[in-house]
């Protein structure tokens, strides 16, 4: 099970407290943008085993969305982050990069 700590509230939980929502970072077409980019955001999606950025909702708490770093294969928490950034904080990349000397936040975005 995960454990995750809401960075806008402070409060720490289980997973059944949260909701998630699917992959973080992702880049949002406007209008006039192409059938082709629309459809690109709308439908593919990462699916890595290994380090992945999600959003996540304290649906039992404040509310409020946030990003999480996580292994998809060991379910460990590199740490969470407010959704209002575009890239991961230095030091939650750094966390990642001391346990997985080969991985590169630039290699996935």
């Amino acid at each position: 099970m995960l454990i995750l700590t809401c960075p806008n509230c402070g409060q720490t939980g289980e997973e059944t407290e949260f909701h998630a929502g699917g992959e973080a970072h992702l880049k949002r077409f406007g209008p006039g943008s192409s059938d082709g980019d629309f459809e690109e955001y709308l439908f593919m999606r990462e699916n890595p085993k290994g380090v992945h950025f999600e959003r996540w909702r304290h649906v039992y708490g404040c509310g409020k969305w946030f990003h999480a770093a996580r292994c998809t294969t060991t379910l460990e928490v590199f740490g969470t982050y407010s959704a209002q950034v575009t890239e991961p904080p230095k030091e939650i990349c750094d966390k990642i990069s001391k346990k997985r000397p080969d991985w590169s936040w630039r290699a996935f975005s």
